[in-house]
């Protein structure tokens, strides 16, 4: 990835961190099931969120090597990932679901600083905007899966999105081992009947649909 590239998003990041404004965040993505909100700043969003730099660099290798025709991704939060999902693949849109409309208004601020004109944010539940990307006559390259930590709204994305790809389809999924309900989820993911090869590099787990490999799971240190 162009160093330069790394440099701006990182002081992005930098700038975020130092944002003491407070908004109200409404968050779907772990809990019981109920929308919660709460007063939150930016930088304690900045600091605890997003994705750090080493695995920015791997979404941004992914989606330069895999991302066409479509990159989607599923929590865009501060945009962070999403920049650096958007930086490596100039033409290849980038879809971003977000359902608190006050994190995905500065993530829209940050894409412009940037310049990124790639990037789609679809703000709203993932259920519902989920509908709009499986609908779409291009199938995604790239998906990247993050926001929601609880068993069966992630197997349903998965199978859903599992439903629309093919063979050239990887995707990522943060947080593989941040619970008992995550690990459960990837185990099941694992053994989809659709699914090839899977990469555990134990924060993400990246899955692959390739057709004619000998079905296999790798553990590898990042």
């Amino acid at each position: 990835m162009d160093p330069d590239i790394v440099s701006s998003i990182e002081r992005r990041r930098r700038s975020l961190i130092s944002d003491h404004r407070t908004i109200v965040v409404k968050d779907l993505g772990s809990g019981a099931g109920k929308m919660k909100s709460g007063i939150r700043k930016v930088s304690y969003i900045a600091k605890h969120s997003p994705v750090t730099l080493k695995y920015g660099i791997l979404l941004s290798n992914m989606a330069a090597e895999f991302g066409k025709p479509l990159i989607v991704e599923f929590g865009t939060s501060l945009g962070l990932s999403t920049m650096y999902l958007a930086s490596s693949s100039w033409q290849t849109p980038v879809y971003t679901i977000e359902g608190c409309p006050s994190t995905a208004e500065i993530a829209r601020q940050n894409f412009n600083m940037m310049g990124l004109v790639n990037i789609r944010v679809l703000q709203g539940s993932f259920e519902d905007k989920l509908a709009d990307i499986t609908a779409m006559p291009d199938k995604p390259g790239l998906v990247f899966i993050d926001g929601n930590h609880r068993k069966e709204p992630v197997l349903d994305y998965f199978n859903r999105l599992a439903q629309v790809s093919d063979k050239k389809t990887v995707i990522i999924i943060d947080d593989i081992n941040y619970s008992r309900e995550m690990e459960e989820a990837w185990s099941e993911i694992k053994k989809h009947e659709k699914v090839s090869i899977t990469i555990d590099i134990f924060r993400m787990g990246i899955v692959f649909f390739r057709e004619g490999i000998w079905p296999d799971n790798y553990i590898i240190r990042y």
